[in-house]
């Protein structure tokens, strides 16, 4: 730390600065694993960037946020193709597998709620394939939306 304050005339952040082992580090949104197949380190989102994309994604699915769906899949499209584009050197299909059953289940119930009545949805669910029964016992189910 002297030889960096001193030498190169940097100001070093003790706080952010550590010695520590790969598993441990959070390096600019990336953090590390141990591959035991190829016995190296590999990268991966960190939880804390992967917990940072879930608050974006839960914000632009709130259900009372009452815009048009293709705007809505407008603007999730831009925050996850640069969240992808950033992390893409890293490891992210147990990530994204996550992210994408989440996000999935959000948007069927934005589609739900802006079917409002009853007489609707099952009109909607016939006309995507659903048979009729079987759309009266989702729509007349006691459970709600998920």
């Amino acid at each position: 730390m002297r030889f960096i304050e001193k030498k190169l005339g940097l100001i070093v952040n003790v706080e952010k600065s550590k010695i520590s082992r790969p598993k441990d580090l959070k390096f600019l949104g990336f953090g590390y694993y141990y591959d035991f197949k190829i016995k190296k380190y590999q990268v991966k989102p960190h939880s804390l960037s992967i917990q940072k994309i879930q608050r974006k994604l839960r914000i632009l699915t709130k259900r009372n946020w009452s815009v048009r769906l293709d705007y809505r899949i407008l603007k999730l499209k831009q925050v996850i193709l640069g969240w992808v584009n950033y992390f893409r050197i890293s490891n992210l299909k147990k990530a994204m597998t996550e992210i994408d059953k989440k996000l999935r289940s959000r948007i069927r119930v934005i589609i739900w709620k802006q079917w409002k009545v009853a007489k609707k949805q099952i009109k909607s669910l016939v006309q995507i394939g659903v048979p009729k029964e079987g759309a009266k016992g989702l729509t007349y189910c006691r459970k709600g939306y998920r």
